[in-house]
């Protein structure tokens, strides 16, 4: 295969370059067709419960997303409630009404929500609290202190200090959130005065995010290729040849996205990525056949012999970099997010793309260019190895050899430290949190959860064993109690449930005396209590709370925060409450709502990400054993590869930083981009060694070329994705600072680390370096064993399909040493033997 392939690119440069650039424009028509997914909603698959649950209650209960437009004036002695502001808010309202996709009949504000108040002893008089924009200063306090006392408005729509005020605004759909928060915005400045507008709510930001992600990209992309550019420019020094690298990576992403949407998948937030992932693994690959056709060139003046040199060389470890990182990517599709699962996927494809355009397209160009345009190319040989990167690599040289074992425990000690910072790691994720603390959806996402109870929304419903459960005075006292102990636990801000309306509305029948605001003690009571409020201006609001035979219930539970770990303790404590207050009358329970609905998919995800993560590395471990035919050098090519996620992670786990999506995609990410070194590196090690048949020998001359291209690859990838971390969007700060980390961490690593152990293990490292790795018997059971218990673990998860694997391993291992015994293996070895192998 390798030589077939060296032959028809040196022989057809013309046709390569013809058929890669027909490949890119037929395959990149596809991409206008594109269709844009920003609903993290879409991370679970339609048929998962929770999501089903979720549609179902909406339905059922005539809910709907909905923004939230906060309006806060600190400076007027009566905070919002005084006439000019109540007037803006009123013109507001009437104006957010009209705007597309607005549900208007359900707007919660002052001038579409009733005032309940006694009309004498028996009867309850409904109003709209705010009619008409107040002309006095007493009506509008008058309007304060009637929305006070509706313990469903209090803290809902105004703030307790009455300086805050927000309006709910339901909409048709989450993807129209973004345009109208936009309108609602617009019409807002429109309005002068001491008033501070704030728009939030989970639909506006995520709609948002993807809305800025896209545009992010847009800038983003470009900005590191020019970056990445220019670093390759300062490397090499000809614009003819570097600018093969660049044209690769573009036609790697347009192959790649265009199968995507080719193949009719929405491009979803996490699809948007795979440009940012896919350009600098295009390009390491690139840096590695220039450097070595950089390094080579001068010395044979002939471009096809010193390109056929350079892909012989290369061919093999370019092959298994691009398979690994592919496994790592593919492992992906182990995830139970099928957005997650496209992304994996087709990043994969991409990869193996960017291999082959690698192995055809920067040859053939390379191949075509004048001569003239290589006069001085690689010219600067001797002035290279006067160059500060030269000398480094020479003091790495000696210093990982001489300093082995200091280095080997320095290493170790890392890697203790890294695993206690893991340890602190805070799995936990919050939309809200992916913009900048400075963006107009996070300050208003603070401010508005100072003043009121919660702008995140999660959904209890309840659901009764008989007939109007919730009609019973015994189960709404229960609602009432686990309302309450759900607020004085602290991560609740507010809870509303039927519980509050009957309290209300038996409290207004009775006079309104604070004395009857309860529960009243019958159930023909309470029937009263919701006739009666089925007098009001929306008696449909009742329906949002319960459904007409009363035997499920929803409770509208407000959080000030919609972090994973909130929303998970509050789960729990629900749970704690009902197991050690049993209820008067049996119920089910379960959970709905945006934030549970962010939490249960960002949970899957990072578990799904910590599977796939442990599942590529057996993948990557029993490929590099294959590849070198030994346990051994395969366990020297995970070296960097472990040593950089524990140091990345850890590092994650030291400065406190959540684990969160973003942070749980870059592992796959870690893990192509780590072993891309090591592999290069112990190749061309086994290399250079069967030349001098030493292992100092070999170290001297591996520092030489292999290091230096590891040197530029790490510099420009590192170096050419520090634009994202000046980005306003949070995920790309975090892929621009590890980008920059991994491939600083891998290069580190492999060029200290591996060596100091190579120096360590050279005399098993060496030995018999040609028998098969079935003639390794321990080796060939090390490698199967990692196989079998990685993919028990992965697909069954320690159940007891584990010790059915474990004879397996058994099994395999007798296998193995019955064929370590073969008569070709011991011929092997003693002709290994005879010849001097050993170093």
């Amino acid at each position: 295969m390798k030589k077939n392939l060296i032959d028809l690119v040196t022989s057809y440069p013309k046709l390569i370059i013809i058929l890669s650039i027909a490949a890119a424009i037929g395959i990149g028509l596809f991409i206008p067709r594109i269709k844009i997914d920003t609903d993290p909603e879409n991370m679970l698959s339609e048929d998962t419960f929770v999501r089903r649950f979720h549609h179902e209650v909406k339905q059922e209960f005539d809910l709907y997303d909905f923004l939230i437009l906060g309006i806060v004036n600190d400076e007027d002695a009566h905070g919002i409630f005084n006439i000019d502001s109540l007037t803006k808010i009123y013109e507001i309202t009437e104006k957010i009404k009209l705007i597309d996709g607005v549900i208007a009949r359900n707007i919660i504000s002052p001038s579409t929500t009733d005032s309940i108040t006694q009309a004498g002893l028996g009867a309850v008089e409904f109003k709209w609290l705010m009619a008409q924009p107040p002309k006095t200063q007493e009506e509008a306090l008058q309007i304060r202190d009637e929305a006070k006392n509706n313990p469903m408005l209090n803290n809902t729509l105004i703030s307790e200090d009455g300086h805050a005020l927000a309006l709910y605004i339901p909409i048709k759909s989450k993807d129209m959130s973004y345009r109208i928060s936009k309108e609602i915005q617009k019409i807002a400045s429109g309005f002068s005065g001491n008033e501070q507008y704030h728009i939030t709510g989970l639909p506006v930001a995520e709609d948002t995010f993807g809305v800025e992600m896209f545009r992010q990209m847009a800038i983003s992309a470009p900005m590191a290729g020019l970056i990445i550019f220019i670093m390759l420019w300062m490397s090499f020094r000809k614009i003819s040849v570097i600018i093969a690298p660049m044209v690769l990576a573009m036609m790697t992403v347009i192959i790649t996205m265009g199968l995507l949407i080719g193949f009719g998948f929405t491009v979803h937030i996490m699809s948007s990525m795979i440009p940012i992932f896919l350009m600098p693994i295009s390009v390491v690959d690139s840096v590695h056949i220039l450097s070595e056709f950089y390094d080579h060139y001068p010395r044979t003046r002939d471009k096809r012999k010193t390109i056929s040199q350079v892909m012989h060389h290369l061919f093999s470890p370019m092959l298994y970099t691009s398979l690994t990182t592919m496994a790592g990517f593919m492992s992906l599709a182990l995830t139970p997010i099928p957005p997650v699962q496209v992304f994996g996927v087709f990043v994969s494809i991409g990869v193996g793309v960017a291999w082959l355009l690698t192995m055809t397209f920067i040859p053939a160009y390379t191949l075509l260019l004048p001569e003239k345009s290589l006069q001085n190319f690689g010219i600067r040989e001797h002035e290279e190895e006067n160059s500060v990167l030269a000398k480094f690599l020479k003091s790495v040289s000696s210093v990982s050899v001489r300093f082995s074992k200091l280095l080997i425990a320095f290493f170790g000690v890392l890697i203790v430290f890294s695993i206690i910072g893991i340890m602190k790691i805070n799995i936990n994720d919050n939309p809200v949190k992916w913009f900048r603390p400075d963006h107009p959806i996070r300050v208003a996402d603070v401010v508005l959860n100072e003043h009121f109870g919660g702008t995140y929304t999660a959904y209890l419903v309840l659901k009764g064993a008989q007939e109007e459960t919730f009609k019973q005075p015994e189960m709404l006292n229960y609602i009432s109690a686990l309302d309450d102990y759900l607020v004085q636990k602290g991560d609740v801000g507010k809870a509303t449930t039927l519980a509050d309306v009957v309290k209300k509305i038996y409290s207004e029948l009775l006079e309104g005396n604070p004395d009857y605001y309860r529960i009243p003690d019958s159930p023909e009571a309470v029937a009263q209590c919701l006739i009666s409020f089925q007098n009001s201006h929306k008696p449909d609001d009742l329906w949002h709370l319960t459904t007409p035979d009363y035997n499920k219930v929803n409770i509208w539970i407000q959080l000030k925060s919609g972090d994973n770990q909130d929303m998970e303790r509050v789960v729990g404590q629900v749970e704690e409450y009902i197991k050690q207050n049993q209820p008067p009358i049996p119920f089910e329970f379960d959970w709905a709502g945006l934030t549970f609905i962010n939490t249960v998919w960002q949970d899957r995800m990072v578990g799904g990400m910590l599977n796939s993560l442990l599942g590529s590395f057996v993948m990557v471990f029993v490929m590099m054993a294959f590849l070198f035919r030994s346990a051994l050098w395969g366990f020297l090519a995970m070296v960097p590869l472990s040593i950089t996620i524990a140091l990345i992670y850890g590092l994650i786990g030291w400065i406190g930083k959540d684990y969160d999506m973003p942070t749980a995609v870059l592992s796959s990410l870690t893990l192509g981009l780590s072993v891309d070194f090591a592999i290069h590196f112990l190749e061309r090690t086994r290399e250079i060694h069967k030349k001098f048949g030493s292992w100092m020998e070999t170290n001297r001359e591996l520092f030489g070329s292999s290091g230096r291209a590891i040197s530029r690859n790490a510099l420009v990838i590192a170096i050419g994705f520090t634009p994202l971390m000046l980005a306003p969007l949070v995920p790309y700060k975090t892929v621009g600072f590890f980008m920059m980390a991994i491939m600083f961490c891998s290069a580190f690593v492999t060029l200290f680390a591996l060596p100091a152990l190579i120096t360590v293990l050279q005399k098993r490292l060496f030995v018999a370096e040609n028998k098969g790795i079935l003639c390794k018997w321990c080796s060939c059971f090390v490698m199967l064993a990692v196989a079998v218990f990685g993919i028990a673990y992965t697909t069954f998860y320690w159940n007891p399909f584990k010790f059915v694997s474990m004879v397996i391993v058994l099994i395999l291992a007798i296998t193995c040493r019955i064929l370590s015994q073969r008569k070709a293996c011991k011929i092997s070895t003693e002709s290994e033997e005879k010849k001097g192998i050993v170093s």
